[in-house]
Formats: C-alpha cells, structure tokens, sequence
C-alpha cells in the first residue's frame, strides 16, 4: 500500500497520507512519499491548488511513528539525516509554487501539525484535535520544524504549545491562528475542496507571486551549521532514551535533565 496517494481532478490535485490504521503515523517512507509528490506536483504548471489531508477521517496524522526510532533516530547524527529528510519534506509543502490547503479530520499532533502549518490554509471540524507534545518524549522541534509553527502563532502561543505538551481542540487551534476555519466534521471535506476551486478560478500567476511576496516579507533567521545541528542534540540524552521508551511502556517518563 502507497503511504501516500495522489490524485487529480482538474487543476486540483490531492496528497493522502495514507496510513490509515496507525492514524497516518509519520514514518521515513512517508516522510519521503511526501517530498517526492510535493515536488513533482509543484513542477506541474497545470495545477492550481494542491489539497492535503489523511487517510481514513480519524487524523489527519497523528505525528511520528515512535516504533522506528530505536532503528531511525537513535542518536543526534542518525538524528541529524533524518531531520534532513523531514525539512525537505516541509519545504516542498512549504515552498510548492500552488497554494495548498490542509483538509485536517481528527488529530492533527506532532509532525502532523508541523506538516499542516506549512499549507497556506488550514481546515478543520469541530472535532480536530492539535497539539505538539514532544517534550514527553524528551524531544526538540528542530529549526526546520518550527518554522511554520512559529510563522503561524508567533512566540508566545508557540512556546506555550511546545512547554505545556497539551493536545486541545477545533476552537483553541482557531483562537492561537492555528486554524483559518472551522466546520462541522461532515463539512470538511466539502469546505476544503470548495476553497480550493475558489482559489483555483483565480489567476494562477496571481496566487504564486502572492505566496512569493508574503514568503519574502516574513523575517527567516539565518542560522550557522552548529545551531543546525544543536536542534538534534536531544537524541543524544538520557531523557530521550527515557522519554521513547517510556511511550512504548504505555508508562510516565521519568526524566533526570541529562
């Protein structure tokens, strides 16, 4: 089974995470699926508007997969090529010349957020749930992840998200900006593919210098190769180790700060 499907229909295209019995869990190859399709659809001139959303209607990804992280980031340098990959994946969602929209059902945690906050629209129902809690696994948002989040809330609301860990509601999400509106649950899918066509009757042009123009506005950091990798320093501790372990346990973390 495709970890990610892509289908069109006009000048309208669909990108599904597609792991529906592990609620769209983000793993390597999906993480990789993604970029690919993000980078071949922006390349398509006869697209308009790209629609992202999850397999399934319970999430739209309810974050990372935990099971492979003994094998896939076991440490900050397998860490580090890893956090490669999942940057140019979110830059390819980032980046896309056509504007994308994210159809976001049930949970949308951890990368799933991060992928979301990266669609220039966000679309939920009434019973999406948000959150980044990573700091129960003893876990950084690296740089690359944070950017979207950050673009979209500013810092005091990111840095409540990311210190409290809380996963909160459809209504929340709206009052942080996280979200640009929300329907009921049997109207999302409508809602998203109507904004879509509304984008796609408008000038093509139009929509991509607008996103350029914006892009360019936004202040970046510029960030030097050791604050880079300072954002994977966090595989190498014991809270980490704890922290996974602690997940798979189904137990509370114990963390030591070390």
């Amino acid at each position: 089974m495709d970890s990610v499907l892509i289908r069109r229909d006009g000048a309208i295209a669909t990108v599904t995470l597609n792991q529906p019995e592990r609620l769209n869990a983000l793993n390597r190859g999906m993480w990789e699926a993604l970029g690919a399709a993000m980078h071949a659809l922006g390349a398509d001139e006869d697209l308009r508007c790209i629609v992202l959303r999850g397999a399934g209607g319970k999430a739209f990804a309810a974050g990372a997969d935990i099971a492979e992280f003994a094998s896939e980031r076991a440490d900050s340098s397998q860490a580090s090529g890893y956090g490669a990959l999942i940057h140019d994946a979110m830059q390819a969602v980032a980046r896309c010349r056509h504007p994308t929209v994210a159809l976001i059902e049930g949970a949308c945690v951890g990368g799933g957020l991060e992928i979301a906050a990266m669609c220039d629209l966000r679309i939920c129902g009434t019973s999406s749930r948000f959150g980044v809690p990573v700091n129960r696994l003893g876990l950084t948002m690296a740089y690359g992840e944070l950017q979207g989040l950050l673009a979209l809330v500013g810092r005091a609301v990111a840095l409540e998200i990311l210190l409290e860990g809380r996963v909160f509601g459809a209504d929340e999400a709206y009052q942080k900006r996280l979200v640009n509106r929300v329907v009921p649950d049997a109207d999302v899918e409508r809602e998203a593919y109507a904004t879509a066509g509304r984008i796609a009757a408008g000038a093509p042009l139009v929509a991509r210098w607008h996103k350029q123009f914006i892009d360019r506005l936004t202040v970046r950091a510029q960030l030097s190769p050791d604050e880079w990798s300072e954002g994977f320093a966090c595989f190498d501790t014991d809270d980490y180790r704890e922290g996974v372990a602690a997940f798979l346990a189904k137990r509370k973390p114990e963390f030591k700060a070390r």
